[in-house]
């Protein structure tokens, strides 16, 4: 962990504290108008610290820059504002000078506050301005990090939602998708055994191609992708299934992101998945179907057949189906852990637990095969129809990602997947 710099002086601290105190009361009917809007920013250090964090109403997350000057954080209002202050909660990584700036269009700015001797700390800026976006643009840091905060929090009246005017005859479902078929199978895990490759069962990779056990988000940024849409670098992948001990693929992966199992006013507060983010769904090692109540088998166009934990027995004519849910609840900080799972969590009572209080898109994963008959013929990579399991690997664009979050989920809305309705 990189160690921080203290303030600089118990001068400064007073000042500060003066300084948030008079602005405290000059603010103290403002309404804050920027909690879950859109940010976006001029660079992040790292997938774990991106822009959604500071206007995401948590302290425990922040967003932090490359260690350059300048920098910039931004915030989309959704609608103009009369904005009359800005708090900044900085963490021990700040910036000396920095502007603030307003904006109607997002090209034209007016600076409302300018400084070149910041103090960092949490502090709370009168300023009087209108406009759609706000900017916090620094120039001159004061460590040697980049510049970090664990909340921009815009106050004022007006604003608005940041999501687009419901258009008629719109399908009201938080949804939009990625269409990715069948890529290549190795016996490899980036999540689960990084840099050992044949470690593992044999998978069957989706999305991003050449991936392997060597693979990080760097490289799948920068790999073709099969996905529609191509903007889509994330890897998905699966234990691969055999019928007679034939290996057979998917005739198509669809992967749904979505916003349900919790209130609509918390998927009105869904942040984009981070970049980087690890998700395993479903148990590899489960010894029976009371293992894993997550992952389901049906039957495509035969109903009557029901679901089951385990392969179930299709009709000719029809195809087998898997049906996957990842978890949507993230804890806001890691993008893996040391077990893979305990970062996420299910919803409890339509609602996210306190320890992972982030709603994300959740992710559905639905696998069609070209197989029916007798399931006694079936088996996965890793068992038994009761150890499916899946595995993702966010490589999502930052703003491709916050795009759909904004005009499909928050609005609940169903998008294509050009991420439109």
């Amino acid at each position: 962990m990189r160690k921080r710099p203290l303030l600089a002086g118990t001068v400064a601290v007073v000042l500060a504290t003066f300084v948030l105190a008079v602005a405290n009361q000059a603010s103290a009917a403002d309404s804050l108008i920027s909690q879950g809007k859109t940010a976006t920013a001029s660079s992040t250090e790292s997938a774990a610290f991106p822009a959604s964090n500071a206007v995401d109403g948590n302290g425990g997350t922040r967003w932090s820059s490359a260690f350059s000057d300048p920098q910039w954080l931004q915030v989309d209002l959704g609608a103009s504002a009369t904005i009359t202050s800005v708090r900044l909660d900085w963490e021990a990584a700040y910036a000396r000078s920095f502007s603030l700036r307003v904006s109607a269009n997002g090209s034209s700015w007016t600076t409302v506050y300018s400084t070149t001797n910041g103090t960092g700390g949490d502090q709370t800026l009168t300023v009087s301005g209108t406009g759609r976006y706000v900017r916090l643009e620094t120039t001159v840091r004061a460590t040697q990090w980049g510049v970090s905060l664990t909340e921009f929090q815009v106050f004022g009246t007006g604003g608005g939602t940041t999501t687009p005017t419901i258009p008629p005859g719109a399908v009201r479902v938080a949804e939009f998708l990625a269409d990715c078929p069948f890529s290549h199978r190795l016996p490899d895990d980036p999540i689960i055994f990084p840099n050992l490759p044949g470690a593992s069962h044999m998978h069957s990779f989706f999305g991003a191609a050449g991936v392997n056990a060597f693979s990080t988000v760097d490289s799948l940024l920068n790999a073709n992708s099969n996905c529609n849409p191509s903007v889509d670098k994330s890897s998905y992948w699966i234990p691969t299934l055999y019928q007679n001990d034939v290996a057979v693929e998917p005739v198509t992966g669809i992967f749904y992101y979505l916003g349900e199992g919790v209130r609509d006013d918390l998927i009105a507060q869904t942040q984009p998945l981070p970049l980087g983010l690890r998700i395993v769904a479903g148990n590899a090692k489960a010894t029976g179907p009371a293992d894993n109540t997550i992952s389901r088998w049906s039957c495509l166009h035969a109903g009557h057949v029901g679901s089951s934990p385990d392969f179930v027995n299709c009709p000719s004519g029809t195809m087998l189906e898997s049906y996957l849910d990842f978890p949507h609840c993230w804890d806001g900080r890691n993008l893996d852990s040391a077990d893979h799972k305990s970062h996420m969590a299910y919803p409890v009572g339509n609602a996210c637990p306190a320890s992972h209080p982030v709603v994300v898109p959740k992710l559905r994963q639905v696998m069609r095969y070209p197989v029916n008959g007798d399931p006694a013929r079936l088996r996965l990579a890793s068992g038994r129809g009761f150890t499916m399991h899946g595995d993702f690997f966010n490589a999502w664009p930052v703003e491709e990602m916050a795009r759909r979050v904004n005009d499909c989920i928050r609005p609940i809305i169903k998008c294509g997947t050009n991420g439109r309705p």
